[in-house]
């Protein structure tokens, strides 16, 4: 069902509207009265006559016409009952604000559980419990306590803390940044942050989407929502709740390197949403977004009358992957003819402290003409001489002519000096930032939105597999009653999936490891094959670089003893002997299960780049090859793949297609929990890769 209902009712009853100031449901019923509203309005109170001069009912019963929206404002034992009554007025739209619920414990919980059944029998929708409300500045209706409505203006608003929501909203007033919807979740029993994102969707009064997330309800839809959302119309989240403290111990590498950090920052990426690190980057990012056209392109032009500002802001640039073009010799020229000779014609362009409003204004002009500029910043800091007020109004007399084609940010640096300057600014919708890097970051996120909008959508690979075979193994796994898939039923799964691994053979003695070696050749790498052995190398497993009969033998048998030795229950089903690859990079692939988006696909370098640089990137499955390429790109040592110091490239497509293989795996059997390929032999550029050990967790 629609939530229209919600955000644009023809009539609103207050179940517990209250006589007594101080009392939500008396503040509720006066923000309704007080926001504009033209509907009906009915207050529920049995034990009152008339609140305000509107007369009380004594139950929403009784209201004389259709009820679209009820606003529930009781103690939470008596909200199943106030539920009842609304599905009996056919009440399709309710916000439960009390408490009560799951937030106490076992007993709210179940009352929680209760309210959700009642949802879904009566085919009602459910914004909270436990919530402050919401409210509209295009209806307009303001049903929820916030003390007062919100400036109109084109930013949507979600917030998943009501507490927090009451002080973005009055800071955000206190910043002349208009809110065009309010929404406090609460506890999600029906309405999530995806259904919010799903209606503002089409919602024209909405140019960006705004939230501050502590989890999500639906991983999955979480993501295909938003992508969808996302190529119309910018979402920008504040997610809390970053540190891995709570996440479930995991024996894999890959499981201990993922937190839920790990899998939001995955999640966002996929679906093109717009990650803030605080509420202040939140409002930064989204009134850009909102009043400023994007960026066409990575190129910015600085102006400054300072230099040190402008070396801030150049190495904010470098390090953001921005870039400042050398202008054309025309602009130059012009700019030569009214700048003083002191002055930098090069960007940045410094036009010198003693610049004037005239001189800001003219090399704007000037520099908007030129074919190189993708974006333009200005920067400010307050001389004796400086103009900021008359500044401001020549900027955005430039930025009126330009008809949305380049943004324009300014950074008037200062405080009482510039601050008429910067009010100008604010109310004319140019974004000003205190400090460089403010302005910088943002830009990079208008930049990055624009590559998101133009990248094309593409199909994700599906290749010729063998399901069955799988399936078999992992259900002759859960016959034996383990779910830790041994050596060789590790290797069968790549097999299946065609992903290349070394010839091998397990060995129950040392007459097959010789044969074995006579067909192959050494050097060779020895392995214990056993189901109840997680990391080989604790329990001196794993033997390298086997070069003679002499020291298979002795490693073959050093093997079985250093076993017996330190993991004497073992299942040992004999030593895995395998061919040595040489001339290789070694690279991890893992799987992670993450409990709110599902199988989390990591990859990095191997050895010490993964055990203590933790240089990795994660995506969720399923995901494209566009998808596997950005996290390849995205680790700090990709230089080692593509050839670093003279070094023969490695073969980066063959990575892609292991990953795109392991995500179809991971997506086709959803019950493996955990998954790592360590290592990944990469070898050079047209070589191929091969997977030198692998290890298998499924679930029960």
């Amino acid at each position: 069902m629609s939530l229209e209902k919600f955000f644009c009712p023809d009539s609103v009853a207050i179940i517990g509207a209250a006589r007594d100031e101080g009392k939500v449901g008396h503040t509720i019923l006066e923000s309704v009265m007080n926001s504009g509203f033209k509907g009906s309005i009915y207050p529920i109170n049995p034990k009152a006559d008339e609140i305000h001069g509107i007369k009380c009912l004594k139950s929403i019963l009784d209201a004389p016409g259709d009820v679209d929206l009820a606003i529930i404002v009781i103690p939470g034992q008596f909200v199943l009952s106030a539920i009842d009554d609304c599905a009996k007025k056919n009440v399709k739209a309710a916000i439960v604000i009390s408490a009560g619920f799951k937030e106490t414990g076992a007993e709210g919980a179940k009352l929680e559980q209760e309210l959700f059944e009642k949802a879904k029998k009566y085919n009602m929708r459910i914004l909270g419990p436990n919530c402050l409300g919401m409210s509209n500045t295009t209806c307009p209706v303001n049903a929820s306590f916030s003390p007062e409505m919100p400036d109109d203006g084109v930013i949507a608003f979600i917030s998943q803390s009501g507490a927090l929501g009451t002080a973005v909203l009055d800071w955000a007033k206190l910043a002349k940044i208009g809110i065009s919807k309010f929404v406090s979740l609460g506890n999600k029993v029906d309405i999530s942050e995806t259904d919010v994102f799903e209606y503002l969707e089409d919602d024209d009064s909405c140019k960006v989407i705004t939230a501050y997330l502590e989890a999500v309800s639906d991983g999955q839809r979480f993501i295909d929502v938003s992508k969808k959302v996302t190529k119309k119309k910018p979402i920008v989240v504040v997610k809390s709740g970053n540190t891995s403290a709570g996440a479930k111990a995991v024996s894999s590498h890959t499981g201990s390197l993922a937190g839920s950090s790990k899998a939001y920052e995955a999640a966002f990426k996929q679906a093109g949403i717009i990650r803030a690190k605080t509420i202040r980057n939140l409002f930064d990012y989204s009134t850009a977004l909102a009043y400023q056209p994007l960026p066409k392109g990575r190129n910015l032009v600085l102006i400054t009358n300072a230099g040190g500002p402008g070396i801030m802001a150049t190495d904010v640039c470098e390090e953001n992957n921005i870039n400042l073009p050398a202008l054309e010799k025309e602009t130059v020229e012009k700019l030569k003819e009214f700048l003083p000779a002191a002055a930098n014609f090069h960007n940045p362009i410094d036009v010198l402290g003693d610049a004037l409003a005239d001189r800001y204004k003219k090399a704007l002009e000037i520099i908007i003409k030129d074919k190189n500029v993708d974006a333009i910043i200005v920067l400010l800091t307050p001389q004796a001489m400086t103009q900021a007020y008359e500044t401001a109004v020549g900027i955005v007399e430039v930025a009126n002519k330009l008809n949305g084609e380049i943004p324009i940010f300014t950074c008037f640096m200062g405080g009482k000096a510039v601050k008429d300057g910067v009010d100008y600014l604010t109310d004319h919708k140019i974004p000003n930032f205190d400090i460089p890097e403010g302005a910088v970051n943002t830009l990079r996120v208008m930049m990055n939105y624009h590559e998101w909008l133009v990248k094309k959508d593409v199909k994700i690979k599906e290749f010729d597999v063998d399901k069955k075979a799988v399936k078999s193994i992992f259900d002759s796994c859960r016959k034996a009653k383990r779910l830790e898939l041994g050596e060789n039923e590790s290797r069968l799964v790549l097999e299946a999936y065609k992903i290349r691994i070394p010839q091998a053979v397990t060995a129950k003695d040392i007459k097959t490891a010789k044969e074995f070696a006579e067909k192959v050749g050494y050097p060779l790498v020895l392995k214990i094959d056993s189901p109840d052995i997680l990391h080989k190398t604790d329990v001196g497993g794993i033997k390298v670089g086997i070069k003679n009969d002499a020291e298979l033998e002795a490693g073959f048998n050093e093997i079985i003893n250093n076993v017996k030795s330190k993991k004497p229950q073992a299942d040992i089903r004999g030593i895995s002997i395998q061919e040595m690859i040489q001339d290789k990079q070694e690279t991890i692939i893992g799987i992670n299960k993450d409990p709110q988006f599902g199988p989390m696909i990591m990859f990095g370098l191997g050895g010490i780049y993964v055990e203590i640089l933790k240089d990795v990137a994660f995506r969720i499955a399923p995901i494209k090859e566009s998808d596997a390429r950005e996290m390849i790109e995205e680790i700090k040592t990709i230089k080692l793949l593509k050839g670093a110091r003279g070094a023969k490239p490695s073969d980066i497509n063959s990575i892609v297609e292991i990953i795109l293989k392991i995500s179809q795996l991971v997506t086709d059997f959803p019950d493996i929990m955990e998954m790592d390929i360590n290592p990944l032999f990469v070898k050079a550029e047209g070589s191929g890769s091969i997977a030198g050990d692998v290890r298998i967790r499924i679930a029960k």
